[in-house]
């Protein structure tokens, strides 16, 4: 009799290991499903964007024309047959609080000053008219830019982190290349 007891309490037990685990897993697939629609992802880049990115990506470590900044938005706007107006005007203008900041999109920075930490240390950086193009977005704000005519990099494409929190004197215009 007791043994039957143990067997009838050792079915209930299991059962409901079994229930609380189906319990669990359908909470952390629910919890995974709403995270991906709510998570910075961006799947849909624009094909001007993305060949833009793809011109970065094999110029990377190499030198672009005279090396300057805008010598890398040039080269990467004329390569993707995107029109813009060759003065500092890269497109559609955007403003990244409210639009959506995809890789290939471009920036103007103009008189601006970056403060951040890293590695325990507190750095300035100063970037009075500077071109860059987006390389990587990680999240709102938070991007990887790519540029040349940097102290980093030299009159090479490379490649920095940027935040835009980190901004806190200047203007840094986004825009969204255009085709022709």
């Amino acid at each position: 009799m007791i043994g039957g007891r143990f067997a009838a309490i050792s079915k209930i037990v299991e059962h409901r290991v079994v229930y609380i685990g189906m319990k669990r897993f359908f909470f952390i697939s629910l919890l995974t499903f709403i995270y991906s629609f709510y998570s910075y992802s961006q799947t849909a880049i624009p094909v001007l964007n993305q060949e833009i990115v793809e011109y970065v990506t094999s110029v990377i470590g190499k030198k672009v024309d005279r090396g300057e900044c805008w010598d890398l938005a040039n080269e990467a706007l004329t390569k993707a047959n995107a029109k813009w107006n060759g003065n500092y005007k890269y497109g559609k203008p955007l403003n990244p609080m409210k639009d959506t900041i995809y890789p290939g999109d471009l920036i103007q920075f103009e008189n601006v000053l970056l403060k951040y930490k890293k590695d325990g240390r507190q750095y300035t950086e100063q970037m009075a008219h500077h071109t860059a193009i987006v390389y990587q977005v990680n999240a709102k704000g938070v991007y990887l830019i790519a540029h040349q005519n940097t102290g980093q990099h030299g009159r090479k494409v490379g490649i920095s982190d940027l935040n835009l929190t980190d901004i806190t004197k200047g203007k840094a215009t986004f825009y969204r290349p255009e085709s022709n």
